[in-house]
Order: structure tokens, then C-alpha cells, then sequence
């Protein structure tokens, strides 16, 4: 068990192990320069899940370190000349298996770095055995940590000590090193999501409300440039786009707030810019799938995708060093600078766009209960008959309902609300699968053709195929669910609490 203490910056280690001396059979057992480096993804994955993940470099010896969040107890350890940049590059197996169910496909990054000065000691008794192990490290821009670690059977010490450590001054530690170090750089764990949240008040007036979400959004998209540029981790790319969808569909959702010629000026900027991601981000998909490809497969067939990899590879590595030229071109930065400074511009008193003024609760109930119904229309008009594209129509509706909900949830109690949001995302998620495979298959369908000129194996030709028909297998029975999935979507009890929750404001007709 570990008992952790923070000293107080006045007490320096040399004063507290004096100190512990006087009253107590005190052995150092160690004294050296460190460097501590914590790691986690760009949004915080490890923190999220309870997990401090430590890389301490010393002349001894370099160890990673798992950590609870709040005992501090150590998870697993292993002694590491450096960290790899993803979960599966980890050769000690009970680290791999705890980080990779929560990166995922996002890399590790280094948040923060300290160097202090780690002291070991011993306390010794009467027999000049060990009855308690002492850590000290030693900061110079935060507090200086002790912790304590007990040894069985000799609790009396662990209190002895516990007590002495308390009389000097010390505290029970309160937060961890690293939420510590982050306060020093005006900086907190979670201080990045991709998560929309965004406080409104319900009578804002509207052209300034639209433009406090399009400028979070913006920050979204500059947060996750350099990462999309260098390639750090495919999420990066994932998150940039989310944050132009967004910006397309706030731009396209609420006309009629914004002047008309910057509203259509910029719609066509962030529509190019969506264009511009596509190609590397669905190759980052089928990266990602890519594993799950193989185990679709029967074993005799797995190996023989290999080839697919390869491809995917070398297409997806071209296509990315296309979009980061294009992110460092003017045709990017100069329009993105100027949407950022039409952003800034205050609002004018008397602005002639119709809807500018109206409170942005009104709006809001207006747009989303406008896009809720075409949602029940459009899914209405689906029969089996149908072609992909109405589907296909019908979840970029369900996205844009979506988004619009996000934008304006804090206007909503949230008990109410969020049910409906996760009511409409499970209905998306249908829909999704149902795009997604179509993709899939078609762009499996021309890597083959282009592979052909390549002298690929046939074997890799027969392993496709198979894949493309669990695909179109799959894409028919997600087409052959969107019934029932719709069904449930547009059930009474929805409709009524989407009609209570939106339907305040509706225009007369």
C-alpha cells in the first residue's frame, strides 16, 4: 500500500531527511537526476480511463509506469529505452493489453516533462531490518511527492512515520504530479476533446450565437491541423473533419443569420476542403478495418491479403502527402484566415439578414423540429425497392438533425435532450454501416483493377474477392434492418418528445 504526501515548497528534501533522522534509523539508499515524461493520446484516452502512464529516465535504468488515477498504485511496469508510438509496438504483454482496448488507433503522446531529483530510502529498526521504504522526488517547479510504502507486518511504522511527515508539515497528496505540472502551464488533463460543448443563453441574438459555435468549431480545426499535416495518428484527420462538416452544416442549417455573401463564399471554401480529406481518410479507414478484412476471411486466406496492405499503404502515404502540401498552400491558409477574421467581426447593430436578431432558442427550435420532420418524411418514403441513394440522402438529414442538436443541447434540459440524441445516433448508426460498406466494396472493387498492373498474386485476387462478397453480404443485411431500425427511430413516444421538446417556435404557415 502507498501513502503519498506533498511537502511544502519552503521544506527542501535535505531539511525533511534531516528531519527523519533525528527521530528515526534512516538509510539512503539511492540519490539521482530523473526525468519524468507522462504520455497519453491527444484526447486523453488514458486519463479517461483511470490510467497515469509514466516514463522515468534515469542513469540507472528507464521504466514506463501504469498508475492508477487516484491510489497511485502502480498497474504494470516495464524498463523501456523508449516509447513506442502506438498501443501495438509494446513488447511487454500486460501493458499492451491495458493500453490498446483504450488508444485504439491514436498514438502516444509525451504532455509533459519534469526533471527532479529521486531519493530511496529505508527505514530501518532496532534489528536494522526494513520496516518501511521512503520515495522522494524532488521538484523545483511543484511540490516535492513523498510516498510511502508499507511493508507487511509493520503497520506501527507506516503511522509513526505517517505522523512525523504530517508535524513537519506535510499534507496527504490531494492530486497527482502530473495535474500539478499541467497547473504550471495554465493547463488541465481532458483539456481537449473533440466533443461539442458549447453554453448558450436562450436569448442571444442569433447571429452572434452562430458565430461563437462556428469560431469553437474553427479551434477545433486549427487544434488538429499540424497533426492532420504530419500524420501523427489517423484521428487527427478524423476529428479536422468532423469539425468542417460541422461547419458546413451550421453554414448550410442556419441561413438567413450570417450576410449571404460570406455564408455562400465560405460554404464553398469548407465543401472544397471536405473534397480535399476524402481520399486519405478513407484509406485511413480500410487501414484501420484492416485486420478486421483478414478475420473475415477463412485462416487459409488471411496471409494472401498481405498484398492488399502493401497497397493500401503506399496509396494512403501519396494521398496524405497531397492533402499535407495542400494544408500548407495558400489556397488553405488564406481563406481560413479570413474566415477566421470575419468571425471576430462584431456584430452591427441593424444587420438585414431576416433571422439575425431572433433569439437563438427560437432558431433553434425552429431548424431542428424543420429537420426532424424531413428526417420522418424522407424515411416514410423508403421501401425496400429504394435505391442506396435515398439512404444515403436520408443519413446526411439524420447528420445534419444531429449536429444541430449538439450546437444547441446546453438550451435544452439535458435529461431530455441527450435521450434524444442517443435515440437518433443509434438510428445513424445504421445508416452509416450501410455507406461505409457500400465504400468499402466499391473501392475494393477498383484496387483490384489497379492492382492488376502491378503483378499481384492471383491468390490475392481469390482473397478479395471472397472479402468483397462478406461485404455486400453484410451491406444487405444492414439494408434489409433499416425497416425495423426506422421503425423504432419514429415510434410514438419519440415523435411526441421530439414535437414537446422543438416544436415551440414554428413559423405560421
Amino acid at each position: 500500500m502507498l501513502y503519498h504526501f506533498d511537502a511544502p515548497g519552503r521544506l527542501t528534501t535535505e531539511n525533511l531527511i534531516a528531519e527523519l533522522s533525528k527521530k528515526l534509523n534512516v538509510q539512503l539508499v539511492s540519490q539521482h537526476y530523473s526525468l519524468k515524461t507522462y504520455f497519453d493520446s491527444f484526447d486523453w484516452r488514458l486519463y479517461s480511463g483511470g490510467i497515469l502512464c509514466e516514463f522515468n529516465q534515469s542513469k540507472p535504468v528507464s521504466r514506463l509506469i501504469l498508475k492508477d488515477c487516484l491510489s497511485g498504485q502502480t498497474l504494470a511496469s516495464a524498463d523501456l529505452d523508449s516509447i513506442p508510438a502506438f498501443a501495438a509496438g509494446f513488447s511487454n504483454a500486460k501493458i499492451r493489453k491495458m493500453l490498446s482496448p483504450l488508444l485504439e488507433m491514436r498514438a502516444l503522446l509525451p504532455i509533459t516533462t519534469l526533471d527532479y531529483t529521486l531519493y530511496q530510502l529505508n527505514i530501518l529498526n532496532e534489528d536494522e531490518k526494513i520496516v518501511l521504504k521512503i520515495i522522494i522526488e524532488s521538484y523545483d517547479l511543484i511540490n516535492s511527492r513523498i510516498s510511502l510504502e508499507a511493508i507487511k507486518g509493520y503497520d506501527n511504522a507506516l503511522a509513526r512515520v505517517s505522523k512525523i511527515l504530517i508535524e513537519a508539515g506535510l499534507k496527504p497528496s490531494r492530486s497527482s504530479v502530473l495535474v500539478d505540472a499541467l497547473k504550471t502551464q495554465s493547463r488541465k488533463p481532458s483539456d481537449y476533446s473533440s466533443k461539442l460543448t458549447i453554453e448558450l443563453a436562450p436569448d442571444l441574438r442569433a447571429d452572434i450565437a452562430v458565430k461563437y459555435i462556428l469560431s469553437h468549431l474553427l479551434k477545433t480545426i486549427k487544434i488538429n491541423e499540424q497533426g492532420t499535416i504530419t500524420n501523427t495518428d489517423s484521428e487527427f484527420l478524423h476529428d479536422f473533419r468532423v469539425a468542417v462538416r460541422r461547419t458546413r452544416s451550421g453554414l448550410s442549417q442556419l441561413k438567413e443569420v450570417l450576410p449571404e455573401a460570406e455564408n455562400d463564399r465560405f460554404s464553398q471554401y469548407f465543401a472544397w476542403l471536405g473534397q480535399l480529406t476524402n481520399q486519405t481518410r478513407d484509406l485511413d479507414v480500410q487501414l484501420i478495418n484492416f485486420e478486421n478484412y483478414q478475420n473475415a476471411l477463412p485462416v487459409t486466406l488471411r496471409k494472401d491479403l498481405t498484398p492488399l496492405y502493401d497497397f493500401l499503404s503506399v496509396k494512403q502515404k501519396q494521398a496524405q502527402k497531397t492533402l499535407a502540401a495542400k494544408l500548407k498552400s495558400s489556397e488553405y491558409v488564406i481563406p481560413l484566415r479570413q474566415w477566421e477574421d470575419f468571425l471576430k467581426t462584431p456584430a452591427i447593430k441593424k444587420p438585414t439578414e431576416t433571422e439575425a436578431l431572433l433569439p437563438i432558442k427560437n432558431l433553434a427550435d425552429r431548424r431542428i423540429w424543420k429537420v426532424y420532420k424531413r428526417i420522418i418524411k424522407q424515411g416514410n418514403r423508403i421501401t425496400d425497392q429504394s435505391p442506396a441513394e435515398n439512404l444515403h440522402e436520408l443519413r446526411k438529414t439524420c447528420k445534419k438533425l444531429r449536429y444541430l442538436m449538439e450546437f444547441f443541447q446546453s438550451l435544452y434540459p439535458q435529461k431530455k435532450i441527450k435521450p434524444l440524441i442517443k435515440v437518433l445516433k443509434d438510428f445513424q448508426e445504421i445508416l452509416g454501416d450501410f455507406q461505409d460498406l457500400e465504400v468499402q466494396e466499391q473501392s475494393l472493387k477498383t484496387y483490384s483493377a489497379e492492382m492488376i498492373e502491378k503483378q499481384v498474386p492471383a491468390n490475392t485476387f481469390l482473397a478479395m474477392g471472397v472479402l468483397i462478397q462478406n461485404l455486400d453480404k453484410r451491406r444487405c443485411d444492414t439494408r434489409n434492418a433499416f425497416a425495423t431500425k426506422f421503425e423504432t427511430f419514429k415510434q410514438r413516444e419519440n415523435q411526441i418528445s421530439f414535437q414537446t421538446l422543438f416544436k415551440n417556435n414554428e413559423p405560421d404557415t
